[in-house]
């Protein structure tokens, strides 16, 4: 079923990373998330706008809203070209970092959304898309 509205947002910028943060919480109000569910895709889509952006080298946001039978659905789809993630299974883990960070990013959203697929490849850049609904 096609989605009932769809754009994508340019993320090469840390403004980017804001606006993103800030399309994907108007969207969420607009479909009538509770304050929790909007503060929990608003999270994820921030850390996975900014490691698109970070591990990247830059990337995409498409926000699509999804019907089915009395349910909405926001799915955010975030992509980028990079160096990709060579084991994927590892970088879900907590703890695991290639930056320096707190190795949270990619586990902790998945944990905050109830639809989390990942797929990447070494030097075929990286694709996750996220979704939750009301």
């Amino acid at each position: 079923m096609p989605p009932l509205h769809r754009e994508t947002l340019e993320i090469v910028t840390e403004q980017d990373v804001v606006r993103t943060r800030h399309r994907v919480r108007q969207e969420a109000v607009r479909l009538g998330f509770k304050l929790i569910d909007q503060t929990k895709l608003v999270t994820a889509a921030s850390e996975l706008a900014r490691n698109a952006l970070v591990y990247g080298g830059g990337g995409t946001m498409t926000l699509e809203t999804h019907a089915d039978g009395g349910r909405t659905t926001l799915q955010l789809t975030f992509e980028d070209d990079g160096p990709g993630i060579a084991d994927v299974e590892a970088a879900l883990e907590d703890g695991y970092t290639t930056g320096g960070g707190l190795g949270l990013g990619l586990g902790g959203s998945r944990r905050l959304v109830s639809e989390f697929e990942l797929v990447s490849h070494p030097g075929g850049g990286t694709r996750i898309r996220i979704a939750r609904s009301v």
